[in-house]
C-alpha cells in the first residue's frame, strides 16, 4: 500500500512539474496573446476548431428594446406583434394595420380561428387581404414561431380586438396557443402589452381579471370607447380616433385622428 501511494505521489509530482509546465504556460500565452481565444488555449488544431463565419455576426438579441433607446443606431424598423381574436371589433384590427402600415411600422400579425370567423361574418373582409396588410403573418397555433421566443426583439404588442377569453388565459399564463404566447413573451419582456377589451357589460370576473393585468408593469386595458367630443361625422371617424389612441399607447405617434386643442368656445 505504502508503495502504491509513493508512486501515485511521484506521478503527480512529475505531471505538475515537467509535464504539465509546458502546458499551462502556453495556455497562459495564448490567453494574453492578442487575438487569441480557447481553441487556441485548449491545444485546438485548424482541423479541430469550430467552423463559422469570417465576418462579425449581428444579433437582434443586441438590438435596443425601444424606438428611443435605438436612436438612429440601427436600421430596424419598428416592430410591433399585431393579434386579432374572435371579438367584435375586427374593423379595428384592420384600420390598425392600415396606420401601421403607413407609419413604416413592421408588423407581425396573429389571426385567431374565431378572428378569422368575425372577419368574414362583420364585414366580408377575406383573410387574404387583412394578412396583406401585415409585414409576416403566423398561424394562431405555431408555437415555434419569431413571437414565440423572448430573444426575438419587438417594440410591443396589441391585441385588437381581445375577448374575454384571451384576457382571462393572458392574466393566468395560459399560453396555450401563439397569441397567449406572444403576449406572456411581451409582458416578461417588460414591453408594452395594449388589450383592447371588446366585453359589454362586464362581470366581476372580467373586471378582476383586467385589474390584476392593468396592475402589471406595461400592460395597458384599452376599452375601445368612442369619444363625441371630436363631433364624428362617419363610423370612420369613430375607429380612426379609437385606433389613434391605441397606437399613443404603443408609444408611437399617429396624425390619423384630431386631438384635443382645448374647448372651442363656438361649439360650447
Amino acid at each position: 500500500m505504502l508503495i502504491f501511494i509513493v508512486a501515485i505521489s511521484s506521478g503527480l509530482a512529475w505531471l505538475l512539474g515537467s509535464g504539465m509546465r509546458p502546458m499551462i504556460r502556453n495556455a497562459f500565452a495564448a490567453f494574453h496573446e492578442p487575438g487569441a481565444g480557447m481553441s487556441q488555449a485548449a491545444g485546438l488544431t485548424s482541423e479541430d476548431k469550430p467552423v463559422g463565419p469570417s465576418e462579425p455576426v449581428t444579433s437582434i438579441m443586441n438590438e435596443p428594446k425601444s424606438r428611443a433607446a435605438r436612436g438612429k443606431s440601427t436600421s430596424r424598423p419598428v416592430r410591433i406583434i399585431v393579434a386579432m381574436t374572435g371579438a367584435t371589433g375586427a374593423v379595428l384590427g384592420i384600420r390598425i394595420l392600415e396606420i401601421l402600415r403607413d407609419m413604416g411600422v413592421e408588423t407581425h400579425l396573429i389571426v385567431s380561428r374565431w378572428a378569422a370567423e368575425t372577419l368574414r361574418y362583420e364585414g366580408n373582409y377575406s383573410i387574404k387581404d387583412v394578412k396583406a396588410l401585415a409585414t409576416f403573418c403566423y398561424a394562431h397555433n405555431d408555437a415555434g414561431a419569431l413571437p414565440s421566443s423572448g430573444s426575438f426583439q419587438t417594440d410591443g404588442m396589441i391585441v385588437v380586438p381581445c375577448s374575454m377569453r384571451t384576457l382571462s388565459a393572458i392574466r393566468t399564463g395560459f399560453a396555450d396557443d401563439l397569441i397567449c404566447r406572444a403576449a406572456d413573451v411581451t409582458i416578461k419582456e417588460h414591453r408594452k402589452l395594449v388589450l383592447v377589451a371588446r366585453e359589454t357589460p362586464l362581470s366581476p370576473i372580467h373586471l378582476a381579471n383586467m385589474l390584476a393585468l392593468a396592475q402589471m408593469q406595461d400592460v395597458i386595458i384599452f376599452p375601445p370607447v368612442p369619444a363625441f367630443y371630436t363631433r364624428p361625422k362617419s363610423l370612420s371617424d369613430i375607429v380612426d380616433q379609437s385606433v389613434g389612441r391605441m397606437i399613443d399607447m404603443l408609444g408611437l405617434e399617429s396624425d390619423h385622428f384630431p386631438r384635443w386643442n382645448g374647448m372651442d368656445p363656438s361649439k360650447a
